[in-house]
């Protein structure tokens, strides 16, 4: 699961949001924070579409990959600088976390992402 959390990581910084899209079941979901899950590849496209336009620059580093309670926990850290479409022109740094369920096809079936606040931001 490191290969796939590794893999999925790289997706991220590809700057594919479809790319990011096939690491889920077609009918995974994925849940930021407490928004409505977005399901299926389409959707979870255009997630991953947003913080690439939002964060043209953007980085995603890998920090874990735990397993608690049976579930997959993906820690992670994103780095970049918000100037799409009105954005601040700030550099942001934000930590958090993933929690997966693994589907019977190898895929995420279901992950719902938690964010910290920013820990850094520059002017």
């Amino acid at each position: 699961m490191k290969e796939f959390a590794g893999r999925y990581t790289t997706a991220w910084c590809s700057k594919d949001a479809a790319s990011v899209a096939a690491f889920y079941s077609p009918n995974g979901s994925l849940r930021v924070n407490d928004g409505t899950p977005a399901v299926g590849h389409d959707a979870i496209t255009g997630v991953a579409q947003g913080f690439m336009t939002d964060f043209p620059d953007m980085k995603v580093l890998m920090d874990d990959l735990l397993i608690l309670d049976g579930r997959l926990i993906y820690r992670w850290t994103l780095e970049g600088t918000n100037t799409g479409t009105g954005g601040t022109g700030n550099q942001v740094r934000l930590s958090g976390f993933e929690e997966w369920q693994i589907g019977s096809d190898g895929l995420i079936a279901e992950s719902h992402v938690i964010s910290t606040a920013p820990n850094t931001s520059v002017n």
